[in-house]
């Protein structure tokens, strides 16, 4: 076995996140469901644009906003994605190296432009998103290197990479090469209209064992098997999974495996202001947890502790060090 070069490597779609506060009259005007995310052509991206109020412009995507995290954290982190080589796939460029992550996807010379996702937030911190994918869809097979993904401890993917056929082909890939050096593959569900889309798929997916690791929020946990029971649910998935993390809001978490299932509570905030990048921070700390084979209650209070910090302030970045905060709580060393 290669030795570990990186703690997590992240696959997902690279977007340029465009935030801003807005009200449900807007959703309603542009017919948004809140909450939702919606796949949306560059026409409608501008008709959205034009009429947002003045925005907050980031780097984000659900698995690089992850690896950003996990970064934070003080673990090596890698990230795979696709933008175009514009002006805002630059700046996405620098972001997520600035940030301490290695990110060494060739950048597109021509086709659409890179991704962005346009963020509604609204007064009681929902967000709802309007993701045009652009250059991200053209993440391929041939932007997945075999030694760097079998140097990656844990391979993080997002389910949003299920949209697109190239994506879907490159998650593929990268789950054989992982599994070929005795790694482990993580999924996260992303979105219940996602998993809607998908479901089928997904459980495939985690029956035939291309997944080892799931992350799911309870929306995403009924959608997937068709059931409000949240305890019903919960027993299919420790029959579906080697691992499974369900994020209940401020109800905290619950990590099961097939023979054991563990809680850990919500970190406390002052204010909600924007959950997006809540489940991505959460995953973050999660699997940092994993990575240094901390018991699952410690990782799901790591979990806890990005997820809080980053909904109480508008974005899906950290915008202070999750290792000193985490070393604060007594989390980490």
């Amino acid at each position: 076995m290669a030795d570990v070069k990186y703690d997590v490597l992240g696959i997902g779609n690279a977007l340029f996140d465009v935030l801003v506060k807005t009200d449900e009259a807007f959703l309603g005007k542009h017919g948004m469901t809140k909450g939702s995310m919606s796949l949306i052509d560059e026409a409608r991206a501008a008709a959205i644009y034009k009429d947002m109020g003045p925005a907050t412009e980031v780097s984000g995507g659900s698995a690089a906003n992850t690896i950003v995290g996990i970064g934070s954290l003080g673990a090596r982190a890698a990230y795979v994605g696709k933008v175009k080589d514009d002006q805002i796939g630059k700046l996405y460029v620098h972001d997520i190296r600035a940030a301490g992550v290695a990110f060494n996807t060739p950048a597109a010379k021509d086709g659409p432009a890179t991704g962005c996702s346009y963020i509604l937030v609204t007064d009681d911190g929902e967000r709802t998103m309007n993701t045009y994918l652009g250059a991200a869809q053209d993440l391929s097979p041939a932007d997945i290197d075999p030694a760097e993904i079998a140097a990656a401890g844990i391979v993080y993917l997002e389910g949003y990479l299920w949209d697109p056929k190239n994506a879907k082909d490159a998650f593929v890939k990268a789950a054989k090469i992982a599994h070929d050096a005795k790694r482990k593959v993580a999924l996260t569900l992303s979105d219940s209209f996602c998993v809607d889309r998908y479901r089928d798929e997904f459980l495939g997916l985690m029956r035939n064992g291309t997944v080892d690791i799931v992350f799911a929020n309870e929306s995403e946990l009924h959608s997937l098997y068709q059931t409000s029971d949240f305890d019903t649910a919960l027993k299919q998935l420790r029959n579906d999974v080697n691992l499974g993390v369900v994020t209940r809001s401020e109800k905290g978490c619950v990590v099961v495996t097939p023979t054991d299932a563990v809680a850990a509570p919500a970190s406390p905030i002052a204010k909600l202001v924007d959950t997006t990048g809540a489940g991505d921070l959460f995953a973050a700390g999660f699997l940092f947890g994993l990575a240094r084979n901390l018991p699952h209650k410690q990782c799901g209070e790591l979990g806890a502790l990005a997820a809080a910090e980053v909904i109480q302030h508008i974005g899906a970045r950290p915008q202070v060090s999750l290792k000193e905060l985490a070393g604060q709580r007594g989390l980490t060393a």
